[in-house]
């Protein structure tokens, strides 16, 4: 039902709008922050867009990490000139250097060391530091307190976040055809497991939820509503409650440890998607399964040559809807695969936030992104038609 005034389509556009900000808030600050630098991610108030900072240190101009807060009080930078620290610069206090000496805790006892004094810093300068690249990550990196005019701030987005994420989920030694063994990112096994299990789940998926929809809804066979109804009896017992016995299963069978799990079940038919071709199905005017078989078509003829082509959108929405779930499944993954090479992408984000031991936000945002893409890729290029299946797929019981 259509809102009848302009007043209300405007309310109806405002409430569209404000639920899709909603929902892709979370995803721009995924992105946002994936290209970022590290400092930069949790200020306040937000940056959105990250900045790269420029500044003279050591004779030249390089790139620096700025900190967010300015000086608040005077400071004064000095170059202890003896102990076991000589040749470094330190920040004292006003009152921590006199008559060309900086009062320093050494092993828990203040000492007056002779220092030299390189300038004052005033309230309002910030302290700057070598933006040091991954390969110089362990390198000693040049600091100084600058004023605000000398140091100037480019946007730039660091896409170097990518690569650089997928190098910190490790290697793995793999054998690859025609090429022998090779020392790959493990994100690319992932990668492959993700889309075994995704590729052959949507073939059987969508083959044996198909052969189970056409004899429910073309086929008259005494006891079919029955069975109907158990179908959808299926969809309302939760994973939990089945794990255990299909685990007992699978260990017995030897496919724990092993991708199998993951697909067979799914290739063997799901209630949803039954149910939804089933739907469709029904939509479909009996006479042209009549004309089939008066021109002599056998059963399976029709269902092959008549009712799949006609069914390209449904196939499509179940197509989409089980690859979607298999590739965002992780309690699955993560109950029957032991063995890092078997790892989905779903479970091996999730080892690399484990691994890490702090958060690094980059690094996983930007992980977390590549995870991402294909879903969203996939539906900018399958939304005609996902919305096509939607919006013809019927309501006949």
């Amino acid at each position: 039902m259509e809102p009848r005034t302009a007043y209300g389509r405007f309310l109806v556009y405002v409430l569209l709008l404000a639920g899709s900000a909603a929902f892709v808030f979370p995803f721009l600050w995924m992105l946002s922050t994936s290209l970022k630098p590290i400092e930069q991610t949790n200020t306040l108030p937000p940056r959105w867009v990250p900045r790269d900072y420029y500044a003279r240190l050591g004779g030249r101009e390089q790139p620096v990490v700025r900190e967010n807060e300015p000086l608040a009080a005077p400071a004064l930078v000095v170059v202890l000139e003896e102990g076991l620290q000589a040749g470094t610069k330190r920040i004292v206090g006003p009152d921590d250097y006199r008559d060309g000496k900086a009062r320093m805790v050494v092993a828990g006892e203040t000492q007056w060391l002779q220092a030299r004094l390189l300038h004052r810093a005033e309230p309002g300068w910030y302290y700057v530091k070598q933006r040091l690249n991954t390969e110089e990550i362990d390198a000693p990196a040049e600091w100084d307190l600058l004023p605000p005019e000398q140091i100037h701030a480019e946007t730039r987005l660091f896409w170097e976040n990518y690569p650089l994420a997928i190098r910190r989920m490790g290697m793995a030694d793999v054998w690859i055809p025609f090429l022998g063994p090779r020392r790959v990112p493990v994100f690319f096994i992932y990668l492959r497991n993700s889309l075994i299990v995704c590729g052959l789940g949507v073939l059987g998926t969508v083959i044996s939820s198909a052969l189970a929809a056409y004899s429910l809804a073309k086929i008259p066979w005494r006891g079919r509503g029955v069975l109907f109804a158990v179908t959808l009896a299926t969809m309302m017992v939760p994973f939990p409650v089945l794990m255990v016995p299909t685990y007992a299963l699978f260990k017995h069978l030897g496919w724990v440890g092993t991708l199998l799990p993951l697909w067979v079940p799914p290739a063997l038919g799901t209630g949803f998607n039954i149910f939804l071709l089933r739907q469709f199905f029904l939509t479909i005017p009996r006479e042209l399964s009549e004309a089939a078989r008066i021109d002599g078509c056998s059963e399976f003829a029709i269902f092959w040559r008549i009712i799949l082509p006609l069914s390209r959108p449904a196939l499509a929405v179940v197509a989409l809807f089980h690859f979607l779930y298999a590739w965002n499944d992780f309690l699955g993954p993560l109950v029957y695969l032991t063995r890092r090479e078997t790892y989905t992408l779903s479970l091996g984000l999730q080892s690399y936030q484990s691994q890490q031991g702090g958060v690094d936000w980059t690094s996983l945002m930007a992980a977390s992104t590549l995870v991402c893409l294909p879903i969203i890729v996939l539906f900018f290029f399958t939304q005609r038609t996902f919305i096509r299946g939607i919006a013809t797929t019927g309501i006949k019981g």
